[in-house]
């Protein structure tokens, strides 16, 4: 469930960077935070544009990484103050990020039976929920621009959610342009350019949407031919019964009329052959409801504990430690092992492990 190569080495300078981190970002070192509420739009002043940011109190640190938390309710209910947005944001705050619980344009209600049934209709608020949330990873860059209230690091910011939000976050990393999207038996093409293009419609414009690595609970993807191996780190956590997001692939709620998405058990082992650093924590015999009451849920603490330890060494930490200078420049190999870490000899065509007299390994894959 994971690119050995790279978080092999990552979790290897994790020790480096824990102290450059100064015990942040694993552990809850504050015992309060600030949740300040914002609208992140240019454009929409609506409760659908808001999010409620959350600071650690105390905190003195102005170079700090962001997490956007997005809310589910299968894209017509939820809100930014359902208590596991609220448990995620104050749990990740405490450990040191800057964290966003972020609203977004839901389905109305008089609209709802007809977006059940009606496969543009779907597509639509998709994108929609997609760009809203794009123009609030530009709000913290313009901000950055501008004054830096909150203190980030603008190069290192994550998205991720629960249910629909995860859905929204995959779909903000993984969609990369208007013509991946299909023109049959839908245009969902013209679609997404009558809200902007890819971009959307939501405002900040001039400012990178880009992001660094994808937080999935119970998410999934529309369509995994738009994962490539350019695309973000990704961790999903989800029921394996779960079939309101599919754990494999098939529709959205269970519902036939509904668009399909494929969730951890298809998207985790593309990641692997592409090479993206990922990982998955599945729970056994489990369906799609595990996050909804958030820190009560052993399952949902697990997921916490899991993506902490996903994130922490993806982040620069003041960008004190590159990976290269971790290694010396006299290191000595020790051995080499295969993935089962037999020890064994240079071979081509077959990955295996250089391990050194300074810690560090490597995974390498001579071609002949």
């Amino acid at each position: 469930m994971k690119n050995l190569s790279t978080l092999l080495v990552l979790t290897l300078i994790s020790a480096f960077t824990f102290a450059q981190c100064n015990g942040r970002y694993q552990t809850e070192i504050f015992n309060s935070v600030t949740v300040t509420e914002v609208n992140y739009s240019d454009v929409y002043t609506d409760n659908a544009h808001k999010m409620d940011i959350y600071t650690p109190d105390g905190d003195t640190e102005i170079n700090r990484p962001v997490i956007l938390f997005v809310h589910g309710g299968s894209f017509y209910g939820g809100d930014k103050s359902d208590v596991y947005c609220i448990d995620f944001c104050t749990a990740f705050a405490k450990k040191g990020y800057v964290v966003a619980s972020v609203n977004y344009r839901l389905v109305s209600l008089i609209n709802i039976a007809s977006f059940l049934t009606n496969q543009d209709e779907q597509y639509d608020e998709v994108l929609k929920a997609t760009f809203d949330l794009k123009a609030a990873v530009r709000f913290f860059r313009k901000d950055f621009a501008n004054g830096d209230t909150y203190g980030i690091d603008p190069n290192t910011i994550f998205a991720g959610g629960y249910s629909a939000g995860a859905v929204t976050a995959i779909h903000l990393a993984y969609l990369d342009s208007v013509s991946d999207l299909p023109t049959s038996p839908f245009d969902i093409q013209a679609v997404a350019n009558n809200l902007g293009g890819i971009e959307g419609d939501a405002g900040n414009l001039g400012y990178s949407s880009s992001i660094n690595g994808i937080i999935s609970f119970a998410g999934g993807i529309n369509d995994l031919n738009w994962i490539d191996a350019n695309d973000e780190p990704i961790v999903s956590c989800q029921g394996d019964q779960d079939e309101t997001v599919n754990y494999n692939c098939g529709p959205g709620l269970g519902n036939p009329s509904v668009l399909t998405l494929c969730g951890a058990g298809e998207i985790h082992p593309i990641a692997d052959n592409l090479g993206l650093i990922n990982d998955a924590l599945i729970f056994s015999g489990t369906d799609h409801g595990w996050g909804a009451s958030g820190a009560a849920s052993n399952e949902y603490v697990q997921a916490m504990d899991f993506t902490t330890d996903f994130l922490f060494p993806l982040l620069p930490c003041n960008n004190t430690t590159a990976i290269t200078e971790v290694y010396s420049t006299q290191r000595k190999l020790l051995k080499i092992t295969d993935v089962l870490g037999r020890v064994t000899t240079a071979k081509q065509n077959t990955p295996l492990f250089y391990i050194y007299d300074d810690g560090s390994v490597e995974k390498k894959v001579i071609l002949n």
